[in-house]
């Protein structure tokens, strides 16, 4: 446990325990905070309450600082709404959900009219990254909730970043993602091509991971594609839940973004093959599958 956390209020709200609700109250328990819970579906709680986590039924109401780790930005509001009377001066609300900006901007308006203060916080990193404490976390809302909250991003990120107004860090977040899934189905297509080539996959892996062509994706998730290892630690469905706001956003803005299309083809023919609930690596078996 840091200093830093041990000296602060180290009580915190988790709301939402998918991969990366569940990953962030694992590192958080881990860090010496005293973590609780609520989850849509209670029956997901049970192995973090085993752990030492406790269960909430008004989280806002419970703690100063509550995280939000949910699906859509539609699923943050539905499951806020009855519990905005709770919200007291002291209150942080901690958005990690990767949603739309309109949305943030709307929460946070909604959660200032309640007397608090809302932080649309994504999480650029999986969920096992998360949970070792190596994500990159994008801040945006309130300089001085952001400042008060350092103990927090310590323990949660390698590297924090406050982007400015309400909004700008889920914008940075769907900025980063469509990078990060580009490199990420060029590393499944470009190893698709050298099994096509007859090249030993493990081989040319190593090679491209020694060579300019190298990512972070193919670092991570090239051994999960090699291996056939689907595994979740970020769902392919959610990934394109994330493509078609990036697609939305540009066509706000009148930008074509023709990469980003064709990626979001692919992935709705992966969900089709039943890669949906799969890790994100599994568009490398899906790619194989459409070739056959």
């Amino acid at each position: 446990m840091s200093n830093r956390t041990a000296a602060s209020d180290s009580a915190i709200s988790v709301i939402g325990l998918g991969l990366m609700g569940t990953a962030l109250t694992q590192r958080l328990h881990d860090h010496g905070w005293r973590v609780h819970v609520w989850n849509r579906t209670p029956q997901k709680a049970t192995p973090l309450l085993t752990m030492g986590a406790a269960w909430c039924d008004r989280p806002l109401a419970a703690t100063t600082r509550v995280i939000v780790s949910l699906y859509s930005s539609d699923v943050v509001e539905e499951v806020l709404a009855p519990w905005m009377d709770d919200i007291s001066a002291e209150t942080i609300v901690i958005d990690t959900t990767t949603g739309s900006p309109e949305s943030s901007e709307q929460l946070a308006a909604q959660v200032s009219k309640a007397g608090g203060v809302y932080l649309d916080a994504p999480i650029s990193g999986s969920s096992e990254q998360t949970r070792r404490g190596e994500a990159t976390v994008m801040v945006a809302g309130s300089l001085s909730a952001f400042e008060r909250c350092r103990d927090l991003w310590d323990v949660l990120s390698t590297h924090c970043f406050h982007v400015g107004r309400s909004g700008n860090a889920a914008r940075t977040k769907l900025v980063s993602n469509l990078i990060l899934g580009l490199n990420r189905v060029a590393a499944a297509e470009g190893l698709l091509f050298a099994e096509a080539l007859g090249l030993d996959l493990d081989t040319t892996l190593r090679v491209l991971r020694a060579s300019p062509a190298s990512s972070r994706q193919l670092e991570t998730k090239g051994p999960k594609m090699i291996a056939g290892d689907l595994s979740p630690q970020a769902r392919l469905s959610q990934h394109l839940k994330d493509v078609r706001l990036m697609l939305a956003a540009a066509d706000k803005q009148h930008v074509s973004l023709r990469l980003t299309d064709t990626h979001r083809q692919l992935l709705e023919e992966a969900e089709a093959l039943g890669h949906g609930a799969h890790d994100n690596s599994a568009i490398f078996q899906a790619m194989r599958e459409m070739t056959e």
